[in-house]
């Protein structure tokens, strides 16, 4: 059942109004990875022409939570926690970023979850240009506990 509503939640984030109005778009990889680009519009453009620090970080928001919530699955919750981002140079045209957790990086917060009853994981991403190069750097501190049964 989570799993259906799960996929469900997958398919239609695209449409999800926050998202749909910045110009954001997501493509799933594989299970651990999504890529997430946003083009350059009038919706998401700031007063200098520029990508809006604002849009900026909506497309960096949610997706280590739900990748997490996919590979640990409904026996723990993750919650976002806190976050940061750092404006490197101006984003112009499309830009996009690409979120992985590796299976190695799931083990280790299942256990520490286990042990200590929860663990606050740190994550970062960085937004690249369509020349690769860095126009923004984010950091993102999750929650993960097991729920109580």
């Amino acid at each position: 059942m989570y799993s259906f509503w799960f996929r469900l939640r997958e398919g239609l984030i695209n449409f999800y109004p926050p998202l749909l109005g910045a110009g954001i778009r997501a493509r799933k990889i594989d299970e651990r990875t999504m890529q997430i680009e946003m083009r350059l519009t009038a919706l998401n453009r700031n007063i200098v022409g520029v990508h809006f620090g604002g849009s900026l970080y909506a497309m960096c928001d949610p997706w280590f939570m739900l990748i997490l919530m996919r590979l640990l699955g409904s026996d723990y919750i993750v919650w976002d926690k806190a976050a940061s981002i750092r404006f490197v140079k101006p984003g112009r045209g499309k830009v996009k970023a690409v979120f992985h957790v590796p299976q190695q990086r799931v083990d280790e917060i299942r256990s520490a979850a286990d042990l200590s009853g929860k663990t606050e994981p740190t994550f970062f991403v960085d937004v690249v240009d369509e020349q690769g190069q860095v126009i923004a750097k984010v950091e993102k501190l999750l929650y993960v506990r097991r729920k109580n049964n």
